[in-house]
């Protein structure tokens, strides 16, 4: 029979046009929703309505996986219709629970409740523990978190969920997965018996399983709307109900269709990576199975896993390229953390680069994109601006030779390797700026830091995440004259942020005016339409700046604060006009768990100052446990819920995305996931028996530490020995030291003698 087409059209609630195109051929049937946003229409790519969200054991990233609150929680912040995932397992008595695995010790104190009385069995190689009866589950044990990288404070609070105790949860949906049949056969228990049994009281949207004979045998009595789901192990796995692998079976799609109605694979099935943890192109499952008339699922989707490196850091960016790539869409992603795919779905899909988000907050780069590539690097600032950021920064240091260069530390070893290069005998120790056996950007000439090789910071390299090591190494370090250029060239950038700090050492003890330096940069610039901030924790550079300039002024608060008195605040309005707080001083926290919010960004904005945060990062170690291993739970939070106005940020990507969101502006008709975390709402779920000490508050931001006295003048350095050529090769450790050390005391002699002079 020829392939025809259909467009149908749907009127929606809101008056906005839905367009379904139906594609038939012979005994199949494609149906291709579009989701309708702002009056356009966008086309999901797959069997059904727009993707499902199946939260695994409901919200088991953060609660005890299968525990009331978990499926609970899931309800609160995920998509309406999401799906409830339970995985089946018996007891000895053939009763039915929730519990990941057979093993109950992996996420119950069984072991505690019935020491010494475990058996291995040799199938699969589980390790079960017996009990006497169900009545002695349900009664003496507890639930406890499986994954023990986890938060474990709720561990022994909740107990052992059944089958039929979930209706009370009233699960919008509900997905039993049945993973060893055989297993339990084999111990004379008949899963295929319990199921039925199941169905009778309960409605049941999908059941899965690895095991083809399992859901060969509930065809006959399967209920009118419950579907039946082929599980997909590792390709190498063997299915035990027909001995053949995983692998063998993606080849024959035609026959998982005679008794199921999609497929769910791990991720990688669809998108693999390689042994680099690198994004391989596609496959064509989901095409190949959607055209076989199967939907299919994607599992394995965990905020505090380990992610492609193309995805950096960022799960939304992840759940994203199965949605929304525009070749295929997934018809469901089960989740440890399914708040994250309802965002990715609802807020996120289909919107584009190109499309115009809010003003607020500004997103400020770190370093540029020093997420990705090392800071301060061309490539840095080229991804930042293809990323979307708002304000391009440069942190300004000094060479030996005078030249204003950007690079997020004074000392090199911080951020080059340094320490594998010629220069490496140059370290020494500055107490003024509290650096021990630092090798600075003062000691080397513009010429000599070209030659070094730049280096990706991993600030989280102790939690076993790094950052991308195929660009660890890459790209070229700027001047400030370049970087403006670069900023200036770059037309959907709004401005640059000037970061200058140790002006004070650098004009007493090296002889380099930086403040000046910038500003003859600036000017020679001749920026016109694009705003210049500067940035400094000194109050001392800023009022320089203030006599001197028009630009935008921002003081930076280099300590977490708990809140400020009117004096400092007054203080800081006579020379900025903005203020960089630290995440800390916005929500408290107590290890990880959010407290409270703070009256600071209230306080400062009462004074008309506008309030930045810094630094939001995407690794989820770099987040409270409030914000879901979610880094745009957490910018969401801060911006809707503390209300700054700008984010500093080492991925700007992330933030932009953020702004173009379809789910901001809503008010009362904000949907849960994206609405901002209540500071303390997790924290008042812990046990009382399970809270952490209390910790001292942090400290208020008081007058006197604002206040500086103007800058030292700019020593006047004895010229360094030889013929004052820069150094072609680097000087002994020695020459260093006189150099950083040693000549400041002539050079202030001389500036003493000549200003008694005057008098």
């Amino acid at each position: 029979m020829a392939s025809f087409f259909r467009v149908l059209r749907f009127l929606m609630d809101d008056g906005c046009e839905m367009e379904v195109l139906a594609v038939s051929t012979t005994n199949l049937c494609l149906y291709v929703p579009m989701v309708c946003i702002a009056g356009a229409t966008y086309v999901w790519r797959g069997m059904g309505n727009e993707p499902l969200v199946i939260a695994h054991g409901g919200f088991s990233g953060l609660f005890p996986d299968s525990s009331a609150i978990a499926y609970q929680f899931a309800g609160l912040v995920s998509l309406a219709n999401v799906i409830f995932w339970c995985d089946v397992q018996l007891t000895k008595d053939a009763a039915g629970v929730c519990a990941p695995n057979p093993n109950l010790a992996n996420n119950t104190d069984i072991s505690n409740i019935f020491p010494n009385q475990s058996k291995t069995y040799s199938v699969n190689g589980f390790h079960e523990v017996e009990v006497p009866d169900m009545n002695d589950i349900l009664s003496a044990l507890d639930l406890i978190q499986g994954v023990f990288s986890r938060p474990n404070r709720f561990d022994g609070f909740f107990p052992v969920v059944t089958v039929n105790s979930i209706p009370q949860l009233s699960p919008p949906g509900l997905w039993l997965n049945v993973e060893h049949d055989v297993f339990f056969t084999q111990r004379n228990l008949s899963m295929r018996s319990f199921v039925l049994s199941v169905f009778k009281s309960t409605i049941v949207d999908y059941v899965s399983s690895p095991e083809v004979n399992f859901l060969k045998g509930l065809v006959a009595r399967l209920p009118t709307g419950t579907k039946l789901i082929y599980r997909f192990l590792g390709q190498n796995d063997v299915d035990p109900s027909i001995n053949q692998t995983y692998g063998s079976l993606l080849s024959n799609l035609t026959f998982i269709k005679t008794f199921a109605s999609g497929i769910l694979v791990p991720k990688r099935y669809i998108w693999p990576v390689d042994a680099s943890l690198y994004l391989l192109p596609h496959t064509t499952l989901v095409s190949d199975a959607h055209k076989a008339g199967l939907e299919v699922f994607a599992s394995d989707f965990a905020n505090d896993a380990s992610f492609a490196y193309d995805f950096s850091f960022d799960p939304v960016a992840e759940s994203l390229s199965f949605i929304d790539n525009g070749n295929f869409t997934v018809d469901g992603m089960l989740s440890d953390f399914p708040i994250t795919q309802s965002e990715a779905i609802a807020c996120f899909a289909h919107i584009g680069k190109n499309v115009s988000g809010q003003e607020s907050p500004l997103v400020i780069s770190s370093k540029g994109a020093s997420g990705d590539f090392p800071g301060c690097t061309n490539l840095a600032y080229q991804l930042a601006i293809s990323d979307g950021v708002d304000i391009l920064d440069c942190p300004v240091q000094m060479t030996n030779d005078g030249i204003a260069i950007c690079l997020g530390s004074i000392n090199l070893l911080d951020s080059t390797l340094v320490a594998q290069s010629p220069f490496s005998n140059l370290t020494t120790t500055i107490s003024e700026l509290g650096i021990s056996n630092g090798i600075f950007t003062f000691s080397l000439t513009w010429s000599q830091i070209q030659t070094l090789t730049p280096a990706i910071s991993n600030p989280y390299a102790n939690y076993g995440l790094t950052r991308d090591p195929k660009y660890k190494n890459a790209g070229n370090f700027m001047t400030l004259s370049e970087f403006l250029v670069l900023a200036k060239n770059a037309s959907s950038v709004s401005g640059v942020l000037i970061s200058i700090e140790d002006a004070a050492y650098l004009a007493g003890y090296q002889g380099l005016d930086v403040t000046d330096v910038v500003l003859r940069t600036l000017q020679n610039a001749s920026f016109s339409t694009q705003k210049v901030m500067i940035q400094s924790t000194n109050s001392s550079v800023l009022t320089k700046f203030k006599k001197e300039s028009n630009y935008e002024l921002i003081y930076v608060v280099d300590e977490n604060i708990g809140g400020a008195d009117n004096s400092s605040i007054t203080e800081i309005k006579t020379f900025a006009s903005a203020v960089v707080v630290s995440k800390s001083s916005v929500f408290t926290d107590n290890a990880e768990y959010l407290t409270s919010m703070t009256n600071v960004v209230q306080m400062l904005q009462a004074f008309q100052l506008q309030v930045f945060v810094q630094i939001f990062r995407n690794e989820f170690v770099s987040q409270a446990w409030d914000f879901f291993s979610d880094a745009t739970v957490e910018i969401n939070s801060y911006v809707t819920g503390a209300g700054i106005k700008g984010v500093v940020t080492e991925f700007p990507g992330t933030a932009a995305r953020y702004k173009r969101n379809r789910c901001l502006g809503l008010g009362s008709k904000t949907p849960s996931y994206m609405s901002p975390v209540q500071p303390g709402s997790l924290y008042q779920l812990i046990p009382p028996t399970e809270l952490p000490p209390a910790e001292a508050p942090n400290p208020l931001l008081t007058e006197s530490e604002v206040v500086e006295g103007p800058l030292p003048p700019v020593a006047i350095l004895a010229p360094p020995p030889g013929n004052g050529s820069n150094l072609a090769t680097p000087p002994t450790k020695s020459n260093a030291q006189l150099e950083v050390v040693s000549s400041v005391v002539p050079s202030f002699l001389a500036f003493l003698i000549a200003t008694l002079a005057l008098f």
